[in-house]
C-alpha cells in the first residue's frame, strides 16, 4: 500500500463524509473505493465499516437530546441492535471470500435501490412529523415485540454488509407508528452506533481489517462529515442523491464483471 493509495483512501473518505452530512450513502462511495485499491471484498466491507464508525459518534451525539424523552425506546434498541450486529458480523467472518465475491454486486445493488427509495419514504414521514410528540407510538411505554424482531433483522444485515441500514430503520420506526423525524433520526443513530460498534470489535478480533487504510478514511471521514455539515444548507441534495445512485449501479456493473466468470 503506497502514499499515493492512501491519499486516494483519504479523499473517498473526506467525499464519503460529505455526503453522508448532506445526503447520506457514503458506503456506496467508501467500499468501491477500498476495492478499487486492490483489497479482496470481504475486507473492504469490514475495513469500510470500520472507517465510517467514528462518523456515527458524532451523528449520535447531535441527536442526544431528541431521545431524552425516549429512553424505553433507546434501551430496547439496543439488543436486538447488539445481537443482530454481532450475528451479522459473526455471518461474515464465517462467509468464504469466494462467495462473498459472488453476492456483493447485489449487496451493492439492494443499497443503492434502498438509498433511492429513501427521498420518497421521508418525504411521506415529514408531513406527519411537524409538531408530532409520537403520542401513537407511546414511545415512553417502550418498542413491541414486533418491532424488536424487525430491528434485530434489520441488525442482521447492518453487521454483515451494512449499506443502508439507516433507511431500512427508520421504514420500521415509520411503520411502528412513531411521527417525530428527529426522534427517529436519533434512535436510527443510535441503532446504527449498536450495530457497528459490535461488529467493529468483531472484525478487528478477526483479522479482516485493513489498518492503514481504515484508519486513513476515518480521519478523511470526520473532515469531510464537518465540512460537509457545514455546507449542507447550500448544496443541492437533488444531484448529490443522483451522483450517488450513479457511482451505486456503476459499482454493482463492476462487481459484477471483476467477480471469478464474470457475470
Amino acid at each position: 500500500m503506497t502514499v499515493a493509495h492512501l491519499m486516494l483512501a483519504l479523499v473517498a473518505a473526506a467525499a464519503a463524509g460529505a455526503v453522508n452530512a448532506i445526503a447520506g450513502g457514503g458506503t456506496l462511495l467508501t467500499f468501491p473505493a477500498i476495492v478499487g485499491l486492490g483489497v479482496t471484498p470481504l475486507v473492504a466491507n469490514a475495513t469500510s465499516t470500520v472507517a465510517l464508525w467514528p462518523g456515527s459518534l458524532g451523528s449520535m451525539w447531535g441527536y442526544r437530546r431528541e431521545l431524552g424523552g425516549a429512553r424505553r425506546w433507546v434501551i430496547g434498541f439496543a439488543a436486538p441492535s447488539l445481537v443482530g450486529g454481532a450475528l451479522g458480523a459473526w455471518l461474515l467472518l464465517h462467509t468464504p471470500p469466494a462467495a462473498f465475491d459472488r453476492i456483493v454486486p447485489f449487496l451493492v445493488l439492494g443499497a443503492t435501490v434502498l438509498f433511492l427509495l429513501q427521498g420518497p419514504l421521508l418525504r411521506r414521514l415529514r408531513p406527519r412529523s411537524a409538531g408530532a410528540s409520537d403520542r401513537a407510538a407511546a414511545p415512553d411505554a417502550g418498542p413491541r415485540w414486533s418491532f424488536l424482531a424487525a430491528q434485530f433483522l434489520v441488525a442482521v444485515y447492518g453487521g454483515y454488509f451494512g449499506a443502508g441500514i439507516g433507511i431500512l430503520m427508520l421504514a420500521v420506526l415509520g411503520f411502528m407508528g412513531l411521527t417525530n423525524i428527529h426522534r427517529m433520526n436519533g434512535l436510527k443513530n443510535w441503532g446504527a452506533l449498536c450495530i457497528n460498534a459490535v461488529a467493529v470489535t468483531m472484525f478487528a478480533g478477526g483479522g479482516i481489517v485493513h489498518w492503514p487504510i481504515a484508519l486513513t478514511m476515518a480521519v478523511g471521514g470526520t473532515v469531510g462529515g464537518y465540512a460537509g455539515s457545514r455546507v449542507a444548507q447550500r448544496v443541492g441534495q437533488q444531484g448529490v442523491r443522483h451522483a450517488i445512485v450513479a457511482i451505486g449501479l456503476a459499482a454493482f456493473v463492476w462487481l459484477l464483471l471483476r467477480r471469478p466468470g464474470g457475470a
